[in-house]
């Protein structure tokens, strides 16, 4: 696994695990508490961050892939994010099944 790609399962990982960690808080905290925002806004801040690294200057597997086909994905994930409002999980894998999607459609 190249080192790209391991730091976007680790990042992966670790929002999915403060996203938890603020759903165990939840029954204790109100929702708009500060530290459910602050951990929210965390975990997409370093998501949003690999992902930029991931479209610009991609390594291993993905840089096989047209930037076309990296850009048409991450617009399709967008608007899968406000289409489902807000939800993060569902709009990545939507984005990633454009990115497919396109990267077949361009021969790959």
């Amino acid at each position: 696994m190249a080192e790209a790609d391991l730091a976007l399962l680790l990042a992966a990982g670790v929002m999915l695990a403060l996203r938890a960690l603020g759903l165990a808080l939840a029954g204790a905290l109100a929702p708009d508490h500060p530290f459910i925002a602050w951990a929210a806004a965390v975990s997409q801040a370093t998501l949003a961050a690999l992902v930029t690294m991931a479209l610009l200057a991609p390594a291993g597997g993905l840089a096989q892939l047209a930037l076309v086909a990296r850009l048409g994905g991450l617009a399709a994930g967008v608007l899968a994010l406000l289409a489902l409002r807000g939800r993060l999980l569902p709009a990545l894998g939507v984005g990633l099944a454009a990115l497919l999607a396109l990267h077949a459609a361009l021969g790959g």
